[in-house]
Parts: C-alpha cells; structure tokens; sequence
C-alpha cells in the first residue's frame, strides 16, 4: 500500500506555479518572482522595435493604476522579426526614456523556439480558459493569480488598460 501511495504521488503533482522558476532582472540580478506572492502579475514579452511598443505607455499605466495588487513584469524578447536586437542596458534606457517605465523589467529572454526560457516553455502550456500554444508575436499577456498561476492569457492586440485585462484584476 505504502508503495501504491508513492508511485500515485510521483504522477499526481500540482502544476507549477510561476514561483519555482527563477530569473534574472535587466540588471543582470536574481529577480524572485516569490516576492510577488499575493499579488496578480502580469507577464509580458516585449520588443522596443515592434508596432507595439507603444503599449509599453500603457503597461506602466496598468502597473501605476493597480499598483496595491498587480505586478507587471516585461521580458523583452527577440523572437519576432528581429524587433528587440538591441542589448539589456539598451532595452533599460530605452524602455525608461520613451515610456517612463519603472515596472520590472527581465533580462532578454526566448519567448518561443529550441531555446524558450522555462517560464515561457511553463506559461505557454499551462492550462487557462483562452489557449495554449506558442506565443505569436510581441507583447502577449499571461495574467498570474496570488499563487503564482496562470488564469488568463491574451494575445498582443488585447491593449493594457483593455477591461478584458482589468475587469480581472
């Protein structure tokens, strides 16, 4: 019985939340997404050169409105038609100086392909009530729960300050 006991526990695991990985801030330091337990977050990948980049403006909106309860995190990624080519110091300039964004940013990251980051390999699979699958293009948005799940994902045309976003959190 003992043993029946240990081989079900081996196949039946909860998922992981977003707090078993780890990643490094665009500064190049641990970023502990543990930090955010309690919160929602909002997970984006980004790209400074991409039709877009505008709702960098608007991220920081969301991040500054809901502050007390969401965490918005951006990953810049160069997956997509080569629209983030430029280093992490560069992405960090220009995210501040264009848009004013003091919201988190990740190192630059791959969002998609043989070298997806685990978290993304992780929010890409997860189960949600929209899809699953690879990320499409720049500025996808996966909404995380207090306890570092994922309960929404939109897809890059989905806008910010959007109440498809909002009425969510």
């Amino acid at each position: 019985m003992k043993t029946l006991l240990i081989v079900l526990a081996m196949f039946i695991t909860t998922p992981p939340s977003i707090y078993t990985f780890k990643v490094q801030n665009i500064d190049g330091q641990a970023l502990d997404l543990k930090k955010y337990k309690g919160k929602k977050v909002l997970i984006v990948n980004t790209a400074s050169k991409c039709g877009y980049t505008k709702q960098y403006a608007d991220l920081q909106k969301l991040a500054d409105t809901y502050k007390d309860k969401l965490v918005v995190i951006g990953f810049p990624a160069n997956n997509f038609g080569g629209q983030e080519p430029g280093e992490n110091l560069i992405i960090k300039e220009f995210c501040q100086k264009n848009f004013g964004v003091t919201f988190p940013l990740a190192e630059k990251s791959s969002v998609k392909g043989d070298d997806i980051s685990p978290l993304f390999k992780h929010l890409t699979t997860a189960a949600n009530p929209d899809f699953t699958g690879d990320i499409k293009w720049n500025f996808e948005k996966f909404l995380i729960d207090e306890d570092g799940n994922l309960i929404r994902r939109f897809r890059s045309s989905v806008t910010p300050m959007s109440t498809e976003i909002t009425k969510n959190l």
